[in-house]
């Protein structure tokens, strides 16, 4: 009898019957902003703007809006991250940082360095704990709480540089595995500190027959092919001939709906998928009930948030918000509407714009689900194309071709002042480009009106070329990017695409 089990069953279910006293979100985000105010009011950054003047205003969030410019990752780090790299202190956070997130995402910069404070980890230690007490809602057995949890996240090998250390957030967060979930742990604290991941694949595969998984989670394209590997290299038709216990599959950071039909192919038994919202800055919302298709946000663990409505009107481009853009707070949104998130955290994070774009399922629950990157939509001519009408366009006529489409990337061109979009579609199956282009042609008009309107004026072609999807994640490699929590761009600017294009020109 799996006593354990029963036993952290039971913790769970004895979590959520403990009463919280519920209160209005804008509240909860009001003394998070407090707090942050009167933590970091000494700080360089606090004593330029007057936090302590902001402490004592009648609305200290509106006066924190009126005195603090948005900062994107580039403007805050020239001004006052570069100052905690060389070790000074209190900079905008109190005390010394030492540790620093290596952050790239699906952006086509170097890597970012994004602070992580003792406080950061105690939050990101709080909201997995918040978390882990929402599997009471799954009626999951309590044999599944005995089992190996894959984690296949970054190397825990952080790098040191001078007084800090740098690595993934989620390598950094791995290194402090409490001792009695070790045991639960998968792959080790040795495969996990290998940084090379073709190396960590091939170990973590071979080792593979050893572990009884029961959960595992990760980004879902290395998730994928980790199990593509295991079920090759043991000869067998699903996961679950060397998994019979996986049930359950948690991810973030990325749609999972292009994914889902690979999935559903390597497994024998159905999964339970779970979304959760973590980024390098902070986590930010988790998914609290089976199929519930929308994220929580966390309101009062470290957090304070704006949102700025993302539309033509305040976003240029580039994808970069106008002056003078609306900011709005948690009580102020509305759903069915997108937003792009600003971020004012507890590792020193300020009006920070994260660069994803959300939109409000319910505004009585405040539950989110992300929509895209401001960086990655396509409007060349005001076609005002998504991410998520991309996901969506892609997924729909993978179903209606029973095909498998695991990878794809666009970028919007003008060639002799005519406006078009090229896609690269990942895909195994024999397909015809002309035929895959039609469709998703049609199922972006069904989708999306801007769009439809323009393809018949201004935005003249849309072109598609399949490829072999192991060369989105060979590309990957060669831009020093691959396993852990890195995303393939679904959409590329100019500089990123001639990249993409000359690597895929050079036959790789």
């Amino acid at each position: 009898m799996p006593l354990l089990g029963v036993l952290i069953k039971q913790g769970i279910k004895l979590g959520t019957r403990i009463k919280v006293r519920k209160s209005p979100p804008a509240n909860m985000q009001r003394r998070t902003l407090k707090k942050l105010l009167k933590t970091a009011q000494f700080t360089s950054f606090g004593k330029e703007y007057g936090f302590s003047e902001m402490l004592q205003a009648r609305h200290p969030e509106k006066e924190f809006q009126r005195r603090i410019p948005v900062y994107n990752y580039n403007s805050i780090y020239e001004k006052w991250w570069y100052r905690c790299l060389k070790e000074e202190e209190n900079v905008c956070w109190p005390g010394y940082i030492k540790y620093f997130a290596l952050s790239s995402g699906t952006s086509d910069s170097a890597s970012k360095h994004i602070p992580v404070t003792r406080d950061m980890v105690r939050a990101l230690r709080k909201a997995s704990i918040r978390h882990i007490l929402t599997l009471a809602n799954y009626n999951f057995p309590p044999s599944l709480f005995e089992k190996g949890i894959l984690w296949l996240g970054g190397s825990t090998d952080l790098k040191k540089q001078g007084g800090y250390y740098e690595g993934d957030v989620s390598g950094i967060s791995a290194r402090r595995v409490p001792i009695w979930f070790r045991k639960y742990y998968k792959p080790g604290r040795k495969i996990s500190k290998v940084k090379d991941w073709e190396k960590k694949l091939k170990e973590m595969t071979e080792q593979a027959h050893k572990w009884d998984i029961s959960i595992i989670t990760g980004v879902p394209s290395w998730v994928q092919l980790l199990m593509e590997r295991v079920i090759e290299h043991y000869k067998v038709k699903t996961i679950h001939d060397v998994w019979p216990n996986l049930r359950v599959y948690v991810h973030g950071g990325v749609s999972f709906e292009p994914y889902k039909k690979n999935f559903e192919k390597l497994v024998a038994e159905p999964l339970t998928y779970i979304e959760l919202y973590p980024a390098s800055e902070g986590f930010i919302a988790f998914q609290t009930h089976p199929d519930a298709g929308c994220m929580k946000m966390i309101l009062d663990n470290g957090i304070f948030y704006e949102f700025i409505p993302f539309d033509e009107q305040n976003f240029d481009d580039n994808g970069e918000p106008v002056e003078n853009a609306p900011c709005l707070l948690i009580d102020e949104v509305e759903e069915g509407k997108d937003y792009a998130i600003l971020l004012s955290t507890c590792a020193g994070a300020w009006r920070y714009l994260l660069g994803d774009v959300i939109r409000f399922t319910s505004k009585e629950n405040y539950e989110i689900c992300i929509t895209g990157r401001t960086k990655h939509f396509l409007s060349l001519c005001g076609e005002h194309l998504s991410v998520d009408n991309m996901n969506k366009a892609i997924r729909h006529v993978s179903d209606e071709m029973n095909i498998d489409i695991s990878e794809f990337t666009v970028s919007g061109l003008i060639v002799d002042g005519a406006a078009f979009h090229e896609w690269y579609i990942g895909t195994n199956a024999a397909v015809n480009p002309d035929e895959l282009s039609k469709k998703i042609d049609q199922q972006l008009k069904v989708l999306n009106d801007d769009y439809e309107v323009e393809r018949q004026s201004a935005l003249k072609k849309v072109m598609v070329n399949v490829i072999s999807p192991d060369l989105f994640y060979a590309y990957m490699r060669s831009q020093g990017r691959e396993g852990g929590q890195n995303k393939f761009p679904r959409v590329m600017k100019e500089k990123q695409w001639k990249e993409w294009k000359e690597f895929l020109s050079r036959g790789t």
